[in-house]
């Protein structure tokens, strides 16, 4: 089919080149030819933007182009939000320009192809002016600027929704709290908006361009007028892990993460994510330093105590009777989590690699209600929703291949005085554990699980003085 048509095309050239031969076409075409190769100038009826360049020398596309540049220069872009100026880029900034150079060289190419066939019919057809060759340019800029901007705006103007929060006591409702909607800046229509304006703005002979920054709401996922469907009747389960021991700070980080879960509402079959749910834990977020393990020694990071609140949270899980999609152990036996337990019912977490994942398998929403018994350094989680014919077998944890702590570590600290030593942990036995994890509903056994962890020995740890 290809080669029929080049044969086809290849003859109707030859008919042509033979007419124009055999007339007195032929030598019109042959002086212009001439004449415009001699003085390297466009060919005829060559236009840009609809405006004439044929028979033009390439010198006059460039400085009219750069004429124009001249003029873009003076051009500023706002960007508007609810009718506030909160950005503005000068064409220097955005590299805003036409490429005289590229545009010239485009147009003067026009019957100098290095395809015979095409060079030969624009030749003939633009001498003759058989057809107009226009080309419409627009304007190039550099993107890059207003992707810089729209990376810091988003932290500004990116609002998540807030779900409906209500918390439930005594088989009712007690506490409401409205909605809300959330906004997020809709990056596509943004650069889209950006292209349009600013690639016609020669042809509307404008200085100034406003972008008004297009947002789009995001609604959440809880909603007051849905708390008829949630199905809530009354507690399912409870957690709780016991934090004494514990210093001050990480006592304010365990209040501070186990307060991000309260009143969190999971629907049916929706899995959780400890992680997500808590987010970003720094001091940014009002983290406070705590003892943590990183890379095999124990220092001040942000959020220590986390854990306690992931495991309290596994617990609950647990004595509800919940699909456990993700859950890990720690590296070694923590003391905080054998206050009130055995070894091998701790949750770890890591953001953003080790993670708590938890499946809402009951009929019903659950509501998610925690408290803090600062008295007695308990925790607890709550599990509001609706009861099936649920029976929950969790064995009692086994303890196996228990190892003696490894020998006492020493890390010097320039932040106390010489002589001075602070013991930051405590010895542990490495061990195994595993405990079996069953739910039936009707009788019939939904969950079969065997939760396995190895904790290796861990050692005490003491900061030493070497400040003067």
């Amino acid at each position: 089919m290809i080669a029929k048509k080049t044969i086809n095309l290849v003859i109707a050239l030859i008919g042509l080149i033979l007419f124009l031969l055999f007339s007195k076409n032929f030598f019109y075409l042959l002086d212009k030819e001439v004449k415009i190769n001699k003085q390297q100038k466009i060919y005829p009826n060559v236009y840009i933007n609809n405006i004439k360049f044929g028979e033009e020398k390439v010198d006059s596309i460039v400085n009219f182009f750069n004429k124009k540049n001249n003029e873009l220069k003076k051009t500023t872009v706002f960007i508007l939000y609810q009718n506030e100026k909160i950005a503005t880029f000068s064409a220097q900034q955005i590299n805003l320009h036409f490429d005289s150079q590229g545009i010239a060289k485009r147009a003067y190419f026009i019957g100098r192809s290095t395809h015979f066939s095409s060079k030969i019919i624009q030749k003939i057809f633009s001498i003759f002016g058989w057809q107009k060759f226009n080309f419409y340019i627009n304007p190039s800029f550099d993107y890059q600027p207003f992707y810089e901007f729209i990376k810091i705006a988003k932290d500004q103007y990116n609002k998540p929704a807030k779900n409906a929060f209500f918390q439930f006591e005594n088989g009712r409702v007690i506490l409401f709290t409205q909605e809300k909607y959330g906004q997020e800046i809709n990056e596509e229509k943004f650069y889209q908006l950006i292209e349009k304006e600013i690639k016609n703005i020669d042809r509307k002979k404008k200085k100034i361009i406003n972008i008004n920054l297009p947002i789009k709401e995001i609604e959440p996922e809880i909603k007051l007028n849905s708390i008829n469907k949630f199905g809530i009747e009354e507690k399912i389960g409870e957690g709780k892990s016991d934090y004494s021991g514990s210093i001050p700070e990480r006592i304010h980080n365990i209040i501070l993460a186990s307060s991000k879960f309260n009143g969190i509402l999971i629907p049916p079959k929706k899995i959780i994510s400890f992680n997500k749910i808590v987010g970003d834990i720094s001091q940014l977020t009002g983290y406070k330093p705590a003892y943590i393990i990183k890379d095999g020694k124990t220092i001040l990071g942000d959020g220590g105590g986390v854990c306690q609140v992931s495991t309290t949270l596994f617990r609950a899980a647990l004595n509800t009777g919940l699909e456990i999609i993700e859950r890990h152990h720690h590296a070694y036996r923590v003391s905080y989590y054998e206050n009130d337990s055995k070894p091998g019912l701790d949750a770890t977490v890591f953001a953003p690699l080790i993670d708590l994942k938890i499946k809402n398998n009951t009929p019903a929403y659950i509501l998610i209600q925690t408290k803090v018994d600062e008295e007695k350094n308990l925790l607890y989680f709550y599990f509001f929703g609706k009861k099936d014919q649920r029976r929950i077998e969790i064995s009692t944890p086994t303890v196996w291949d228990i190892y003696p702590p490894l020998s006492p570590k020493y890390q010097d600290d320039p932040t106390l005085k010489k002589g001075v030593i602070k013991q930051i942990d405590f010895p542990a036995w490495g061990a195994k554990s595993s405990f079996n994890y069953k739910v039936y509903v009707d009788n019939k056994l939904i969950i079969d699980e065997k939760f396995i962890s190895s904790y290796r020995p861990w050692q005490a740890v003491y900061l030493v003085g070497i400040a003067d």
